[in-house]
């Protein structure tokens, strides 16, 4: 296979919607910080997301709850 099975299964975070339309935004590493990726959650729904070469941030807004290695955290309260 073509992939690096530690970047396959690093570190990543579940976002979980508390809310209708909660925005998920990934950003760009490097010079200048750029948007990249866009997502749309609604109530229930679950994102799985991971820091890559090119994600250095991943930005929330809206009511959702963050699980990672380092615990859980809530956004939007």
């Amino acid at each position: 296979m073509d992939w690096d099975i530690e970047k396959a299964f690093g570190d990543y975070v579940i976002i979980k919607a508390e809310e209708n339309g909660v925005n998920i935004i990934g950003l760009t590493r490097g010079k200048d910080t750029k948007f990249h990726h866009t997502e749309k959650l609604d109530k229930g729904e679950v994102l799985i997301a991971q820091f890559t070469d090119n994600t250095s941030a991943i930005k929330i807004r809206g009511k959702a709850k963050i699980i990672s290695r380092h615990g859980e955290v809530y956004s939007g309260e």
